[in-house]
């Protein structure tokens, strides 16, 4: 009779979302996931062929909870920087993931679509690229520096992050 299996695919990347937000990268191991989802390192080579791999299938779950909270808002620019922002402040290790070799590329463009799209009715289609390139940089900058305690000048950085946009809807609808 074979052994019952004693964890699943989505309880390791589960486990391996919560210790990379807990410890960064360096801390997603394989015997870190192993201990947290209760089995012995060796056992989770069934499901998941070498860090790499679970760093691949981490960063996949990422790009898919950022894709859910993209699609369920109401795709205006300020709502997609908005949830963007929110994924950012909610999973920050997860958030800098994103930027590495790890980030499944077909993903995250379904996420850059639904900013073109957004950025597209703005600015018009010839340059809804361009447009949505500007604002994922610079949301992307913005989160960069306020996750990283950048901005050390005071003032309110929630209204400088509305006021960023506010300009931006301003400049690519003009």
């Amino acid at each position: 009779m074979p052994t019952p299996e004693r964890t699943t695919t989505a309880e390791i990347i589960a486990a391996g979302r919560d210790l990379l937000e807990e410890s960064g990268l360096a801390g997603l191991t394989m015997q870190s996931v192993a201990q947290r989802v209760g089995v012995r390192a060796p056992s989770l080579y069934k499901r998941v062929r070498d860090r790499d791999a679970l760093i691949a299938a981490v960063a996949e779950a990422t790009v898919a909870d950022l894709i859910g909270r993209l699609e369920a808002s109401d795709r205006s620019l300020e709502s997609l920087a908005r949830e963007y922002r929110a994924f950012a402040h909610d999973r920050p290790e997860a958030f800098r993931l994103l930027f590495g070799s790890a980030a499944p590329q077909e993903s995250l463009d379904r996420a850059g679509r639904l900013i073109v799209h957004s950025a597209g009715e703005l600015a018009g289609a010839e340059h809804a690229l361009d447009a949505a390139r500007l604002v994922t940089a610079w949301v992307t900058g913005f989160l960069h520096m306020e996750l990283s305690g950048a901005f050390r000048m005071g003032g309110d950085v929630d209204a400088a992050f509305d006021y960023g946009l506010a300009a931006m809807r301003r400049g690519l609808a003009s």
